[in-house]
């Protein structure tokens, strides 16, 4: 499904994407490789034209790992130990762009949103098909884990019991809207 898809279903949980995703201008991707083992590289998340896109280096590993199997995790950039601003996933597919109209729509937004210019042609563009969406953030006061996914809309705490451990879901409603 498209980004604008998953906002209409879920506009709480996407405007978190936007936050965690998108707002820090780079997010971690894992690709399968040839023989089966996971990639994790950096990318540059955008959102155009309702989709979410990945932009990647001319044959780069990544964009062949996904042109051959196009399996991809994207997952926001973690930026303390103590995991206060949540860990946002998407999984799904990467579909290769090759209209030449997208490129320039692309380019012509990287230059204006993100201060550079990519060289359609000399590239690799992916509109990521949202399969499912999964936000954990953590509460280091209590030790409390909570987790928002989609679809099917589920949202729990797992209560901390040890500062490794966490008890059985509890129900919660913060992020999703049900029903």
């Amino acid at each position: 499904m498209r980004w604008t898809d998953f906002e209409r279903a879920q506009p709480r949980l996407a405007e978190l994407g936007r936050l965690r995703l998108i707002a820090p201008g780079v997010v971690l991707v894992a690709t399968v490789r040839r023989d089966g083992s996971p990639r994790l590289a950096a990318v540059e998340p955008l959102l155009l034209d309702g989709a979410l896109w990945l932009g990647m280096m001319w044959q780069s590993t990544k964009a062949r790992d996904l042109l051959r199997d196009p399996r991809i995790l994207v997952h926001s950039v973690v930026t303390s130990r103590e995991g206060t601003e949540g860990e946002y996933k998407v999984r799904g597919t990467a579909r290769p762009e090759t209209d030449p109209g997208t490129y320039q729509r692309y380019a012509d937004t990287v230059a204006e949103e993100l201060g550079w210019r990519p060289a359609p042609g000399r590239m690799h563009l992916f509109e990521v098909d949202v399969g499912d969406v999964t936000f954990v953030v953590y509460d280091n006061a209590t030790g409390d884990q909570h987790v928002a996914m989609w679809p099917p809309p589920r949202e729990f705490i797992r209560r901390g019991t040890t500062p490794t451990s966490v008890g059985e879901p509890e129900p919660a409603a913060e992020f999703l809207v049900t029903g």
